[in-house]
């Protein structure tokens, strides 16, 4: 089952378009939900709450409608249901993930704040979702038939490329893996800290994909560079960047990986954010 998450905005309903097609693609039933304030769906409340918990479901249940008509226009065959859900947004989407293959949130709205670069829930389930999570971002241009995925030689690149690969097969694209290196990873004990390892690394990483997917035409790029600004280049007009949740850096701890964090916030396409587990 894949879930979406909408609020009414205009980004909600283009990740439900999103999330319409990779159901289609799937072949997997698609949810779509929405959120208000838990003390809203209460049973017995008296006036002027009652009132407003009304006002409040009654709008949550018009963009439930608007995203469902939405997916069905977008994707006739798609097999969709939707939820009026009661608790913070983020909470609920986070729980909602937990009986997903797939969490799918536009990249603003959903308790935004104006002018943040990406919404706080989308910011929020990303790197608490019990799934893997899609941010979907509006297209300022058409995109091609092309995935991008980032490589790092991390213990999370089988979970990515498996992503990846499979995104790629089911849409008849083609798949891109990008490799970025800079001088200051000689300071540290990571893989790809220099060209020739670089090329080392990225040719054991995809060993044995091409094999599974043989039908996906596969590029490799190497780039010096800062990751986040190398995989923000390489997606540009692409379908979709996926990224792994974690990377390979010092603060291994943290829900997000500093590349994973800078594509939620820059990226100029989806964003597939595969979940490691530590």
């Amino acid at each position: 089952m894949i879930v979406v998450g909408v609020d009414g905005l205009r980004a909600g309903v283009e990740a439900v378009e999103w999330a319409a097609q990779e159901a289609v693609l799937r072949d997997v039933p698609l949810l779509v939900a929405s959120a208000v304030p838990a003390w809203c769906l209460e049973p017995g409340l008296h006036e002027p709450y009652r009132g407003i918990a009304t006002w409040m479901a009654d709008g949550g249940k018009a963009a439930l409608t608007e995203a469902v008509e939405a997916a069905r226009r977008a994707q006739p065959k798609v097999d969709v249901e939707s939820a009026l859900l009661g608790g913070d947004p983020r909470a609920a989407l986070i729980q909602a993930s937990r009986e997903a293959d797939l969490l799918v949130v536009g990249d603003s709205g959903l308790g935004a704040l104006r002018g943040a670069l990406i919404g706080s829930v989308a910011y929020g389930v990303a790197g608490h979702a019990a799934c893997d999570v899609v941010v979907v971002r509006k297209r300022q241009s058409p995109s091609r038939p092309e995935i991008v995925v980032g490589v790092d030689g991390s213990a999370a690149q089988p979970a990515v490329l498996e992503f990846a690969f499979r995104a790629a097969d089911l849409r008849g694209a083609d798949l891109r893996a990008v490799l970025a290196w800079d001088w200051p990873d000689l300071m540290r004990t990571t893989v790809g800290s220099e060209p020739d390892n670089s090329r080392r690394a990225l040719a054991e990483a995809l060993a044995g994909w091409r094999e599974t997917h043989p039908d996906v035409r596969v590029s490799t790029e190497i780039v010096q560079g800062r990751a986040a600004d190398v995989l923000r280049q390489a997606a540009e007009g692409a379908e979709l960047l996926v990224v792994g949740s974690r990377g390979h850096g010092l603060l291994t701890g943290m829900l997000l990986g500093s590349v994973s964090q800078s594509m939620l916030h820059r990226a100029p396409c989806p964003v597939a954010v595969v979940r490691i587990t530590p």
